[in-house]
């Protein structure tokens, strides 16, 4: 799998996190920008040795380097536009982005509290409606100039144009004053906060004239779809500034970027600079399968990337320890509903949920780090239980494999048996190929064996196994039967976000981005309990201050998912992080402190000890 992992986005290095800010790694957070590794380094485990390897480390010890990973375009496909949504962004999926285009905040999820970045304080009026963010005195961009109001400003009104989810509940933002900025709420929401103390903060000094040309069509209430909103939205994505301007500790050094690894140097006027030991950052590229021998040779201090079981074990040998911290997502299968259409039976779906082993796949994929899906909510097992009563728990279908189940809802839904194949409604053979990335040592196993177990019992499934840099714009473009993608999301433990991974980042919600409509699920749909419309109930399961009624409405999302199953998780997973301590850097975090229930593609605990000088240089 890939090191990030929004979505998803979940998690591997591209995106869960992926499509939306959410999406991550492959984001959500996946995802409302899929960023990747150049091609020419795929597969070439020569191209990702490093350029001056030094086995000892004496010259990374003198001048405080730090070793990651993390897989990246090259220019002129790679970018520096690193506005949320654009695809291919330099390390936009990254957990490194942070120390270059820091957000105002990192969130603990354990404590459930904030620590501040480049703001100082916020403040929510709810007889207002208003939002007010006061940003720290005195920051600077790398260039000299100050890092003000006017630059949360453009930056979302950048998102508005990307139309990112923050602009579901935002109605307006505007600077009072050089340090403040107000956040109008149209829709009040207790996940605002996290769109708006979690977005990369861009310079209005290179955005400038796209920000005042989506702010202009926002007040005048323009669409996006159409006209002159859809043409800047458009013509924005191919926008592709040079000489990054930045406020994080850490600048790319474009000079030294190739095919096997680049760097990032310190940026001394950049936040809590003093702070970080580190003077260098250097970053390798590549999915799993590139950087699993780069690890082994010791020139990587820690990696998020989903390592085969093996590889794990050999860098416990030698002597890594393995962080295990919960992503909060995993992998999926993804139907293509337009070119599909006999996927739309629910039936058909909660079948193909019957046939598949989920605790075989997650072993052959990731060992103990793939745990199979108990509650098959949409969202994951480890956060359930503070969304949802014990009562409707139950209402739950585990899905467990049941090949008999499974046959029975086949029939029922008009499929039948030529021979030992199934056979569509319509009489044509239920042949289809799946995607998945090549590249990720997790997911490429899970849509293997997921392949085999549906073949065993019908189908006729084609494995298509293709650079991941790939895969994510053939699923939003339709140009798929299925595909391996993330489900669940790390940016956020409020389940909307997971919501939205499921629902919108490859669907036509998210898709028209790139002017395509992904799986096109339509998400007005009738379950047993009656009709209902997800994008509704998903929106209004974050909207509100109480609690207690998001919680009716992530249990209804749930119980619809669950019942639905619009996508199908196979599990979620874990990370199994090698961290090597002593070489280069002093120690991680021990195993049982809180701050590893962070989901390592959203506040990253690395990024965040090592701004407070607590993961250092030896």
């Amino acid at each position: 799998m890939s090191p990030t992992g929004t979505n998803d986005p979940g998690t591997n290095e591209s995106g869960a996190r992926a499509v939306t800010n959410a999406v991550s790694r492959r984001h959500v957070l996946q995802l409302f920008g899929i960023a990747g590794v150049g091609i020419a380094g795929i597969g070439s485990l020569e191209a990702c040795s490093p350029s001056n390897p030094d086995s000892e480390g004496s010259d990374a010890k003198k001048s405080g380097e730090f070793h990651g990973a993390y897989p990246y375009q090259l220019p002129p496909k790679g970018h520096f536009n690193l506005g949320a949504g654009v695809l291919d962004g330099i390390q936009q999926q990254s957990p490194y982005l942070d120390l270059i285009y820091p957000s105002a905040g990192m969130y603990y999820w354990a404590d459930k509290k904030w620590e501040y970045l480049l703001a100082e304080s916020n403040t929510l009026d709810e007889t207002a409606k208003t939002y007010t963010m006061k940003l720290r005195s005195g920051l600077t961009w790398s260039d000299g100039s100050p890092l003000t109001a006017k630059d949360v400003v453009s930056t979302f009104n950048l998102r508005w144009l990307m139309r990112q989810q923050d602009w579901t509940f935002l109605s307006d933002v505007k600077a009072q004053d050089d340090t403040t900025v107000v956040f109008t709420i149209g829709t009040p929401s207790t996940v605002l906060e996290r769109f708006i103390l979690r977005a990369p903060i861009l310079p209005d000094s290179v955005y400038k004239d796209w920000a005042t040309k989506a702010e202009t069509i926002r007040k005048a209430k323009g669409s996006l779809d159409s006209g002159e909103g859809k043409q800047v939205n458009a013509d924005f994505q191919k926008f592709r500034p040079e000489n990054p301007v930045v406020s994080g500790p850490f600048n790319y050094d474009p000079k030294t970027m190739t095919n096997a690894q680049m760097t990032l140097v310190k940026n001394d006027k950049g936040l809590f600079a003093d702070k970080i030991g580190f003077t260098k950052v250097v970053l390798y590229n590549g999915e799993t399968s590139d950087i699993t021998p780069v690890v082994m040779n010791k020139d990587v201090d820690y990696a998020t990337h989903g390592f085969a079981v093996a590889s794990e074990k050999t860098f416990q040998q030698n002597g890594f320890r393995i962080l295990r911290p919960p992503v909060y997502s995993g992998p999926s299968l993804v139907f293509n509903y337009t070119t599909r259409p006999e996927f739309s039976d629910a039936r058909v779906r909660q079948a193909i949920a019957y046939v598949l082993d989920r605790q075989e796949n997650g072993t052959v994929a990731l060992g103990d780090s793939g745990k199979p899906c108990k509650f098959m909510a949409g969202f994951s097992d480890i956060l359930v239980p503070d969304w949802i009563t014990d009562a409707d728990q139950q209402k739950l279908q585990a899905y467990e494999k049941d090949l008999d189940k499974a046959t029975q809802l086949m029939q029922e839904a008009g499929w039948k048996k030529s021979g030992d194949k199934w056979m569509t409604p319509a009489g044509k053979p239920a042949a289809y190929d799946i995607k998945f990335p090549t590249e990720f040592a997790d997911w490429n196993p899970a849509a293997t064996n997921a392949a085999d177990q549906l073949n065993k019992f019908g189908f006729n499934i084609t494995k298509r196994g293709i650079t991941f840099t790939q895969l994510n714009p053939d699923v939003l473009a339709g140009k798929f039967d299925i595909a391996i993608q993330g489900w669940g999301a790390s940016n956020h433990p409020h389940p909307y976000f997971a919501f939205v991974q499921d629902l919108y980042t490859f669907n036509y919600v998210i898709a028209a981005n790139q002017g395509g409509k992904g799986m096109n699920f339509p998400l007005k749909q009738t379950t047993s309990a009656g009709p209902i419309d997800l994008q509704a109930v998903v929106d209004k399961s974050a909207q509100g201050l109480n609690v207690d009624e998001q919680k009716k409405n992530i249990t209804a999302a749930a119980q619809a998912f669950n019942e639905l199953l619009p996508i199908i998780p196979l599990w979620e997973r874990y990370g199994n992080n090698p961290a090597l301590e002593g070489k280069r850097v002093a120690k991680f975090p021990a195993d049982d402190d809180p701050i590893l229930k962070n989901a390592p593609y959203a506040d990253n605990f690395v990024i965040m000890y090592m701004y407070q000088g607590k993961v250092a240089p030896v």
